[in-house]
């Protein structure tokens, strides 16, 4: 009789190892390595089971032919189709990830109650709540009246044969894919095999009755969500839910999605009711904006389709240290050190002997490179203790060589700020679609510098105006 052969999985990203170590080879963590057996399930070897099913042919097509819409369920919160692309798509998975108490089943919760007013049938099953728990929140959040289908289990295989009974449902939320455990996988819950194997069997579930399946994923210290990366790569969508323990706002951003755009957020506002839309979130970002401080600069970004206005904070201090300290909040610190360095180099502006300090207010994170002119800004307005303008916003992408660059989606950034009342604005030449001007508004009397130097010099200047009264 052949020896059954062990294998080690790592319970961080995976990797499938013939040894123990102490640290995986792949993501270097240490004392992940836990062992597996490989006599059947997801960590099987290839000749491990037998399969008695026939093999058969596919029908192979073209690429030309009709093309449908997806078919969507929207749920009426329009932060959340927002995000989704316009609604859960039927026979799709979706991964929604968070950290523990940011609100994930508090949204799911609502979109649950929002979706069975509509007459869908929709099953919630829990494996981390009993089912009074779940009602108790309903009640908080006045959607205990609504016919949703709960379930507290853990199990796959009762899982589906639950859901299999009646009519097909619209919409399964499992609250979370890390408790879940299957017949299949020889392993303890919340392992790489038993995650990967039951996320497996639910979406081949969505796939073959066309239900939408939502499944919910705890994060890492990191911020990824826990378990293989796998998962993220077998559904459809994988949305994070972000947002800071002193905020009371909250982030729903779409990472990965099969049936609509990948950079969409929708923005929420926690209170004692539940989730709350916020319409524009450039008003709850600059809500509490002090106009006349020095280092602060408003930016026009973009998240999605949608702008957003949001002030960046810099603090630029004499340094007692021989390294001055570099602090960043919201923003990526190897590009802060980016634009420290083209402000020596190109423009003279000496942070050597400077600490900086760069935050993003209200705990909003920027991805895109057009903040580096605001940040820039920002900077030299804190270094030369001279506020920048109130009414004016900044985007713009910075080279090496200290040119600034256009960005796309001008039109939209502008628009947003002249709703908000702004009245002028900083962006590079040429950010119009086309290379057309933008007329009209703000645009039309925008500064538009080549380099870098030549808003540091507009700072600047602003300063002997004001020693020579000049207005």
């Amino acid at each position: 009789m052949a020896k059954s052969r062990t294998q080690f999985i790592c319970q961080a990203c995976g990797n499938v190892s013939s040894r123990w170590a102490g640290k995986c080879e792949a993501c270097g963590e240490w004392n992940t390595l836990v062992e597996e057996g490989t006599a059947g399930g997801i960590g099987s070897g290839p000749g491990a089971l037998k399969s008695s099913r026939k093999a058969r042919a596919v029908a192979l097509t073209s690429l030309d032919g009709d093309i449908e819409d997806a078919p969507r369920i929207a749920s009426g919160i329009g932060e959340l189709d927002r995000a989704t692309g316009g609604g859960f798509v039927r026979g799709s998975a979706l991964l929604v990830g968070g950290d523990p108490g940011i609100g994930k089943s508090t949204l799911l919760t609502q979109a649950a109650a929002a979706l069975a007013r509509q007459g869908h049938r929709i099953v919630y099953v829990s494996g981390e709540e009993a089912v009074a728990q779940i009602r108790l929140r309903a009640q908080r959040l006045g959607a205990a009246a609504s016919p949703v289908e709960l379930a507290a289990e853990t199990n796959v295989e009762d899982i589906l044969a639950t859901i299999g009974e009646g009519r097909r449902p619209d919409l399964v939320i499992l609250d979370s894919i890390q408790t879940l455990w299957t017949d299949l996988a020889d392993s303890a819950p919340g392992t790489v095999t038993q995650v990967r194997a039951a996320a497996q069997a639910m979406i081949r579930y969505a796939k073959s009755t066309g239900a939408a399946v939502v499944l919910v994923g705890h994060v890492t210290k990191e911020g990824q969500i826990a378990g293989p990366r796998v998962v993220e790569h077998m559904v459809d969508g994988v949305l994070y839910f972000e947002g800071e323990g002193g905020h009371h706002y909250r982030i729903l951003r779409t990472v990965k999605n099969r049936f609509g755009p990948t950079d969409e957020i929708g923005v929420f506002e926690m209170s004692d009711k539940g989730l709350r839309e916020v319409a524009n979130p450039s008003e709850l970002f600059l809500g509490e904006r002090h106009a006349k401080a020095p280092g602060a600069a408003v930016f026009a970004g973009m998240e999605g389709t949608r702008p957003v206005l949001v002030e960046i904070q810099a603090l630029v201090a004499p340094s007692p240290l021989g390294t001055p300290r570099r602090a960043v909040v919201g923003w990526d610190s190897a590009r802060l050190a980016m634009i420290l360095a083209v402000l020596e180099a190109h423009c003279g502006v000496r942070f050597s002997q400077h600490d900086v300090y760069l935050n993003v207010a209200g705990g909003y994170r920027i991805s895109e490179p057009a903040a580096d002119l605001a940040v820039a800004a920002a900077l030299v307005s804190s270094l030369t203790g001279l506020a920048l303008p109130a009414d004016c916003v900044y985007f713009g992408e910075i080279s090496l060589s200290g040119a600034v660059r256009p960005v796309a989606h001008a039109q939209q950034r502008l628009k947003e700020a002249e709703k908000l009342g702004f009245g002028s604005a900083v962006l590079p030449v040429g950010s119009a679609k086309g290379g057309e001007e933008i007329a009209g508004g703000i645009g039309a009397g925008a500064f538009r510098p080549t380099e870098l130097a030549d808003l540091v010099a507009r700072i600047a200047g602003s300063r002997r105006s004001r020693d020579t009264g000049d207005d």
